[in-house]
């Protein structure tokens, strides 16, 4: 275990982040556009009732796969009022209001609760790295307002969210865990400490959920596969299902997300083929790929 500052003194965690640290499979839900660029609600709501019905517990609003970072704050906080009143009592909803600008995040963060979000995924800064001690402060201004998820991602924040740092907010009531995509040795390390974690790695999340102590997924692949995903989690370890999903796994993320999940998503008739710059689509033979199609195929006839 990595030598650090002590955690801060523990506060008794609240009912509802306890109850939060219980969810398994939760899918970064991808938010699908018009033909004039807008929002698209309709089917939205399709890929929602898909992912209720397969027994995902609980949805990412506005996520690096919901191209948050490309909503406007109104356009954001909408879509997590809208999900949260039309299936609030089916899962538990989880608004991506976190951000570069420490007081940006923590009024998007606000706003997220009054509009009635369960829980808040928060990210360190970007671009505009800090030290060590404005991680803690940043993160603790959005821990302030209500359960929430860290968000460890240094591919994407080129700065990584190391255990002592995550050992110096574990304490707090509203600390629910941590999204970590540093893989296995992390995860288990972080386990080890008692931290909550979800593999932020799909191809990862098998073996990090029953080997080396991932409460679950947080998952981009669950928008194409969610019962069989939700197999993953739920179930005994089965290698064998692992496998066949792993060529799905490598086409999703061969370019940078959601291209990949955008893309199949639309040839399989979910959503318009609408995207918002600067993403595009996946080469013509990338979609020409029949092992993806063979692996997307599931019992729902829209998802197909």
């Amino acid at each position: 275990m990595s030598d650090g500052p002590p955690q801060k003194q523990a506060r008794m965690a609240t009912p509802k982040t306890l109850e939060l640290r219980k969810l398994r499979l939760m899918t970064a839900i991808k938010t699908p556009y018009t033909a004039d660029g807008n929002v698209d609600l309709p089917a939205f709501d399709r890929l929602v009732e898909h992912q209720v019905a397969n027994g995902v517990e609980a949805l990412i609003v506005g996520g690096t796969t919901g191209e948050g970072h490309l909503l406007s704050w109104a356009e954001h906080l909408f879509l997590i009022a809208h999900v949260k009143a039309k299936f609030g009592d089916k899962l538990a909803i989880v608004g991506n209001t976190g951000g570069l600008c420490t007081g940006e995040a923590a009024v998007a963060t606000r706003k997220g609760f009054a509009a009635g979000m369960d829980c808040s995924l928060l990210i360190n800064p970007y671009y505009g790295k800090t030290s060590a001690k404005g991680i803690v402060m940043h993160l603790e201004n959005g821990l302030k307002y209500g359960p929430a998820i860290i968000y460890n991602v240094p591919g994407r924040t080129g700065q990584d969210i190391k255990p002592e740092i995550i050992m110096q907010i574990a304490g707090h009531e509203h600390f629910v865990g941590v999204k970590e995509c540093m893989g296995h040795e992390r995860i288990a390390e972080l386990s080890s400490m008692g931290v909550a974690c979800w593999s932020g790695n799909d191809e990862q999340c098998h073996e990090s959920r029953h080997k080396h102590g991932a409460v679950g997924v947080i998952s981009v692949t669950s928008n194409v596969v969610p019962g069989l995903m939700r197999k993953l989690m739920h179930e005994a370890p089965n290698d064998a299902l692992d496998a066949q999903l792993q060529p799905l796994y490598t086409w999703l993320f061969t370019e940078p997300n959601p291209i990949g999940v955008n893309t199949l998503l639309m040839q399989l008739g979910v959503c318009e083929p609408v995207f918002r710059l600067p993403y595009t689509f996946t080469s013509h033979t990338a979609r020409e790929d029949r092992r993806v199609c063979r692996c997307s195929r599931t019992p729902t006839s829209s998802m197909c």
